[in-house]
């Protein structure tokens, strides 16, 4: 539809995933990250990468994590960019979290879709990624990139 809007927008979340549930399979996931300016360079030494913060307010991000086995989850959850204006979201398929090379941290990934929002985001659809660490702690490192249509 060439009425929709595109915002495409890549940010860097970090925060904490708290226990929930009496099975121990569900976490609550709360989230900040501020707004960000991401450098992917390509040169004779190869592919070397930033993230940088910008100056604005910082976006939140709540969720709710279900495992469904030791290394797959559902994921529902909403991200505030501003003051009333938020994105509600849930899992396509099933969430990854596993090992890494780096014993004192596991690495996963998930695709979600918008299922709606309010004030900006009102009938916005879409898709997001995100690609994260949790620590030992259940300290959150997540590096979402996300594609929005608003109408």
């Amino acid at each position: 539809d060439p009425l929709m809007r595109q915002i495409a927008y890549a940010m860097r979340f970090t925060g904490q995933a708290t226990p929930a549930g009496p099975d121990g399979n569900v976490l609550h996931a709360s989230t900040s990250a501020p707004g960000t300016a991401v450098t992917s360079r390509v040169d004779g030494d190869g592919l070397s990468g930033a993230i940088d913060a910008v100056p604005g307010d910082d976006a939140t991000f709540t969720s709710e994590v279900t495992f469904t086995s030791e290394t797959d989850f559902l994921e529902t959850a909403t991200i505030t960019f501003g003051e009333g204006n938020t994105v509600h979201f849930s899992t396509v398929g099933s969430g990854y979290l596993g090992p890494s090379t780096d014993p004192a941290r596991k690495h996963g990934t998930v695709m979600w879709r918008v299922d709606g929002g309010e004030g900006q985001f009102a009938g916005a659809t879409g898709l997001i990624t995100s690609n994260f660490f949790v620590d030992d702690a259940l300290g959150v490192v997540d590096h979402h990139f996300g594609v929005l249509l608003i109408p």
